[in-house]
């Protein structure tokens, strides 16, 4: 089943910023060998349809690679730049916050109390420890953070 979509240019130009930002997310971290082909195919096909759209200034076509790829204009460009740095950050943040209270929990109670916690019980007293974590980088960012070496004394 193919499905027709008639889109304003300007909704095609946000869709494009929306597939780059996208594939983006699922495969900028992975190897060649490991891109999910699926993301990467579907940015393929909205983009091929840039000219039609006149919006050459956001894709442009590789003849030696016969593929599209988003320009510099749009890499660059303060909107995606944003979201992609908004985006970096949370998961930058939540990531930190999660694992270090994840390790406080563990140290607390022990590995083998946390794994037999209800859900419920565990995100009740992970939470204590994601809020000190929370109000911290809140108020200092990583001034605080050390890293402890094992020979350090």
């Amino acid at each position: 089943m193919t499905i027709k979509l008639k889109l304003t240019q300007e909704q095609y130009a946000t869709l494009i910023r929306m597939v780059y930002l996208g594939n983006w997310m699922v495969n900028s971290s992975r190897m060649d060998e490991e891109r999910v082909k699926k993301y990467d195919d579907v940015e393929q096909h909205i983009l091929s349809f840039a000219s039609a759209a006149k919006a050459g200034n956001l894709v442009e076509y590789d003849n030696e690679s016969g593929k599209y790829f988003p320009t510099f204009e749009l890499e660059m460009e303060d909107e995606a730049e944003q979201y992609r740095r908004d985006f970096e950050d949370d998961v930058f943040w939540e990531e930190l916050t999660q694992q270090l209270a994840r390790r406080d929990l563990i140290r607390q109670y022990g590995e083998a109390v946390v794994k037999k916690m209800q859900f419920g019980e565990l995100l009740e007293k992970e939470d204590v420890f994601v809020e000190k974590y929370d109000d911290e980088f809140v108020e200092n960012g990583i001034e605080n953070l050390e890293l402890k070496t094992a020979n350090a004394q």
